[in-house]
C-alpha cells in the first residue's frame, strides 16, 4: 500500500505541475532537484517549484534470482528569495515493492529498511555580505567528483544500499551544517562547520549490496552514533585558486567518519558499527589540455581501523594511515563521443599480515560515451582492480524521448575474488530499467 500511495502521489503531482506550467506559459529550468531537469513550474511571488517522479525496477540475474528493486520515488522542491535571502527546500518519498514481493528472500531488517523511506535532502538559507557568501542548514558540500567513485568527495555522506550504482545526485545524503565562502577574483576560500553529521547508510546483512557478505543475514548489528553537538561536530577549510590555468585546491577536514567501522565486541552482539574520529587533508586539481580535461584527486586519513585476523589485535581491527589518490583524462571527440580513463590507488601504510588488503591497492576504470543525436546516448563504464582481479561493468542506454520524460535501460555486472570490492557481489549482477518524469 505504500508503494502504490506513492506512485499516485508522483502522477497526480506530474500531472498537476505540468498543467500549471502549460497555463504559464513557462516550461524554463526553474529549480534543479535532479541531474538534468527538463520541465520544472514557476508560481508567482518568486516561488519556485519543481522535481521529478520516476519508476525503476530492477531483476538480479545471478543466483538466485530475484526482484531486487520495483521502486517509485518522489522528490519535490520549492526555492525562493525575500529581502536578500535565498532559500530552497526539498524532499523525498519513495516506497519498494520488490521487499514484499520477495518477502521469502530478504529478511524483516532487510525489508523494513529499504521498501520505503522519507527524506529531507535540502533545507537551508543563502545570504551574502561583501566577498563572503554564507549557507546555513542542510545542504551538498561537493569538494571532488570523479567517475565512478569517490575520493576526495569527503563531506558527503552517501546511500550505499545500492552500492555506487545510482547517480551520485541520488545517493548523496546532505549535512546540516553552516558555510562561508569568500571569492576574490580567482580564489575561492571556504569555511564548513557540521555540528549535527550525517553518515553513510549501507544496508542490513542479507542485502544485495551489504559489504560484509560473511556476516549472516539477519544478523543484528547495533551502530553507535555520537550525539550532536560541538565535541563530535565536524569541521574543515578549503583553498582553490586558479593559477595558469590549473584549477588547484587543498583542504583539511576533520570529522566522525562517514563510512562505519565494523568493531568485534565481546558482549552480543558480536558486531557493531562505530563511527572513527578522523582527520583528512586533500587536494585536487584540474586543467583543460585542448583536446582532453586533465584531473587528480589525493586525500591522506589518519585514525581509520581496518579489519584484521591477527588474534591480538584489539576489536579485531588494524590502525592504519592511508593515502586515496586518482588521476584520470577526459577526451571528447566532436560532440559524439567522450572518453574517460582514471588510474586509482590506496596505500596503507601501517598494514599488517592479517588485514586482506595488500599495502598498495591499484585500479582502473574506462568510461565510453557514445551519443546518436539529441535524444539517444550509450554508456559504459567498466571498473577494475589489479590486485584482485575482481571488476564491474556497466552498460547503459539513455533515451530522452520528450523534453521532460527519459528512459534507462542497463545492466550492472560483477565478478572476481570474493574479498575483492566487486567480486563480493559476483551474485548481484541485475539488469535494469528506469522511467523518469521532471516537472
Amino acid at each position: 500500500m505504500r508503494f502504490l500511495g506513492v506512485v499516485l502521489l508522483a502522477i497526480a503531482c506530474s500531472e498537476a505541475a505540468t498543467a500549471r506550467a502549460a497555463e504559464d506559459g513557462d516550461l524554463d529550468s526553474l529549480f534543479d532537484v535532479g541531474s538534468n531537469p527538463a520541465v520544472e513550474a514557476g508560481v508567482g511571488g518568486g516561488l519556485k517549484l519543481g522535481g521529478y517522479a520516476d519508476f525503476s525496477g530492477a531483476y538480479t540475474v545471478g543466483e538466485p534470482q530475484h526482484w531486487s528493486k520495483l521502486r517509485a520515488r518522489l522528490e519535490l522542491g520549492a526555492s525562493g528569495a525575500a529581502a536578500g535571502i535565498r532559500w530552497k527546500l526539498s524532499g523525498r518519498a519513495e516506497g519498494d515493492a520488490a521487499y514484499d514481493l520477495e518477502s521469502g528472500h530478504y529478511p524483516s531488517s532487510v525489508r523494513d529498511d529499504q521498501r520505503a523511506g522519507f527524506s529531507l535532502r535540502e533545507a537551508y538559507l543563502d545570504f551574502g555580505s561583501g566577498d563572503w557568501e554564507f549557507r546555513l542548514g542542510r545542504q551538498h558540500v561537493v569538494w571532488g567528483e570523479m567517475v565512478g567513485l569517490f575520493f576526495a568527495d569527503v563531506v558527503s555522506a552517501r546511500d550505499l544500499r545500492e552500492f555506487y550504482l545510482p547517480e551520485f545526485e541520488a545517493l548523496r545524503i546532505p549535512q546540516w551544517a553552516a558555510r562561508a565562502e569568500y571569492f576574490a577574483g580567482d580564489t575561492h576560500f571556504e569555511l564548513l562547520w557540521i555540528p549535527a553529521p550525517s553518515f553513510d547508510k549501507i544496508g542490513k546483512p542479507g542485502a544485495d549490496f551489504f559489504p560484509y557478505p560473511d556476516i549472516p543475514a539477519g544478523t543484528h548489528i547495533k551502530e553507535h552514533k555520537p550525539t550532536n553537538g560541538f565535541d563530535n561536530g565536524n569541521w574543515g577549510v578549503r583553498a582553490s585558486h586558479l593559477v595558469g590555468g590549473w584549477d588547484l585546491s587543498a583542504f583539511y577536514y576533520e570529522s566522525l567518519d562517514v563510512s562505519p567501522t565494523l568493531y568485534r565486541t565481546s558482549l552480543a552482539p558480536t558486531f557493531e558499527f562505530r563511527h572513527d574520529r578522523i582527520r583528512q587533508v586533500g587536494a585536487t586539481m584540474s586543467k583543460d589540455l585542448g583536446e582532453f580535461v586533465l584531473k587528480g584527486e589525493a586525500v591522506h586519513t589518519r585514525g581509520r581501523h581496518f579489519l584484521t585476523s591477527d588474534p591480538g589485535a584489539a576489536s579485531g581491527l588494524q590502525a592504519s594511515d592511508t593515502l586515496d589518490y586518482v588521476v584520470g583524462v577526459d577526451l571528447p571527440i566532436q560532440d559524439i563521443w567522450r572518453f574517460n580513463v582514471q588510474y586509482f590507488g590506496r596505500t596503507y601504510y601501517d598494514r599488517d599480515f592479517g588485514m586482506k588488503e595488500g599495502r598498495d591497492e591499484q585500479g582502473m576504470t574506462f568510461q565510453v560515451v557514445r551519443h546518436f543525436g539529441d535524444d539517444l546516448e550509450f554508456e559504459f563504464l567498466a571498473v577494475s582492480s589489479f590486485n584482485r582481479e575482481d571488476y564491474m561493468l556497466r552498460p547503459k542506454l539513455t533515451w530522452k524521448f520528450a523534453p521532460e520524460w527519459r528512459a534507462q535501460f542497463g545492466a550492472d555486472v560483477f565478478g572476481g575474488r570474493s574479498v575483492g570490492l566487486f567480486g563480493r557481489y559476483d551474485n548481484s549482477d541485475r539488469v535494469y530499467v528506469e522511467l523518469r518524469r521532471w516537472f
